[in-house]
């Protein structure tokens, strides 16, 4: 019989042995686009209803108001800002995507890492640290136990972030080797996130929550709050009562050397990921044909299975619905162009023009078509057609977005909550994080008085 290796303690130990140094320079580099691209996402989903009902929910709970609601006027206690800033980065799905599991890792990470900062003080290039700490940490988690654990209903983001946001916080505190192991038995014991949620609010409550989770596992650990020493690998631990897959080389092997913070990817359209290259294709051939958009008869996707289990809904009601149906997807990237979070609102879901054109998509699953990829076939009303294959969409890590493309995208989501002036500067703090002697100022910077408080 195989040994099971001490996977909790070997991962413990290197978590709280990384220094600024250890990370190598085009990693940290990633990081910084990382950071850039999730506080753009926080700041940009700061409006939304969601996050409206979050903070009425807890604010009249909230300790002392330390730390930054991000793009708006609010402050809650660190832990109770981890959880709305986690939830307010995902809510639009526009946020980073580890394309190995589909885990977001920066949500519940960065939301932790920044609350915490605004209490207890760290540099910009100490953040950074840290955080590429627990993405490596809760992507390696997620990918021993791939797709199995995903496939029983998981959603990924929350039961892997968990242990990325304890990781992170416990990394930044100081954690010894004997208390991280606590707090990753902590997160183990918190690990949770149902895909049944998708297209409602839940969704990104798991983000949130695994953020919140995660720092409160540090933080009891530090105290002296004890726990299994081997909350991963334990017969009852997580990945055995969680998957039917255990690889712990994916969590062990080249630890410190071979990053998967370093191999993150960033949306360019505020949807489920597998919807991407569609939306792409559908942008395409709006672009060649123009006014003859008006003259389709019907649309023909073939796409992987998980694309149709994923984002299947063929009549979503609500803008969080639509991020979930590759139906409407299709509709408005040919009607409009548009795959950002204007896109995906409760108005268009149900804009007449949209419904007529959505009815008209049909998808096909064919197991030979990989998950990033699409065949669309149009016919149009007088019995022409016209094909268009996507291999990998825009935004993939074999077509990455550019920094220019990051500023763009930050921007103009950023801009519809906080106004352009204050867009820019919250983006030009961003990309300066590691020059940033406090991180909180970061935080700091991203506060608007412009959206009036929710628990008023």
């Amino acid at each position: 019989m195989m040994t099971t290796p001490p996977v909790t303690r070997a991962l413990a130990e290197w978590i709280v042995s990384v220094k600024d140094g250890d990370i190598a320079e085009d990693v940290r580099q990633e990081g910084v686009r990382t950071f850039v691209n999730w506080l753009g996402c926080a700041v940009g989903g700061a409006s939304h209803e969601t996050v409206d009902a979050a903070i009425r929910g807890v604010a009249p709970f909230s300790g002392p108001q330390t730390s930054t609601v991000l793009g708006r006027s609010e402050k809650l206690d660190a832990m109770h800002a981890a959880l709305v800033n986690g939830i307010s980065s995902h809510v639009l799905d526009y946020d980073d995507t580890h394309l190995k599991t589909i885990i977001h890792p920066a949500g519940p990470v960065a939301s932790a890492l920044l609350a915490l900062a605004e209490t207890r003080p760290q540099s910009g290039r100490a953040l950074i640290t840290s955080m590429l700490v627990g993405i490596e940490v809760e992507c390696r988690i997620g990918n021993a136990v791939y797709p199995d654990h995903y496939d029983r209903g998981w959603h990924i983001t929350g039961t892997a972030g968990v242990f990325g946001a304890a990781a992170a916080v416990g990394h930044a505190i100081g954690l010894d080797a004997t208390k991280m192991q606590w707090a990753l038995g902590l997160a183990a014991s918190q690990s949770a996130g149902l895909r049944e949620m998708f297209g409602t609010m839940t969704k990104s409550f798991h983000p949130g929550r695994a953020a919140q989770n995660g720092a409160m596992s540090a933080l009891l650990a530090e105290a002296g709050f004890d726990s299994s020493l081997r909350g991963i690998e334990a017969p009852r631990g997580f990945a055995n009562v969680m998957s039917d897959k255990q690889d712990y080389g994916e969590i062990l092997d080249d630890l410190g050397s071979r990053w998967e913070a370093a191999l993150n990817s960033y949306k360019p359209f505020a949807c489920g990921i597998v919807i991407h290259p569609t939306i792409d294709g559908c942008q395409q051939i709006r672009e060649e044909i123009g006014a003859r958009v008006g003259a389709i008869a019907s649309v023909q996707l073939t796409a992987h299975p998980l694309v149709l289990e994923l984002t299947g809904k063929t009549s979503p009601k609500t803008g969080l619905e639509g991020k979930f149906s590759v139906y409407h997807a299709a509709a408005c990237a040919l009607l409009h162009g548009d795959g950002a979070p204007t896109a995906f609102t409760d108005e268009i879901v149900a804009d007449p023009a949209v419904v007529a054109l959505r009815d008209k998509v049909r998808a096909t699953a064919d197991r030979r078509i990989h998950e990033a990829s699409v065949v669309i076939e149009i016919t149009f009303d007088d019995g022409s057609t016209m094909t268009k294959e996507i291999d990998r969409a825009i935004g993939s890590r074999e077509r990455p977005l550019s920094n220019e493309m990051l500023d763009t995208k930050f921007l103009r989501q950023a801009e519809l909550v906080v106004g352009a002036a204050d867009a820019e500067r919250i983006l030009a703090a961003a990309w300066a994080i590691e020059a940033a002697s406090d991180a909180g100022d970061v935080a700091r910077a991203a506060r608007s008085d412009k959206l009036r408080s929710a628990a008023e």
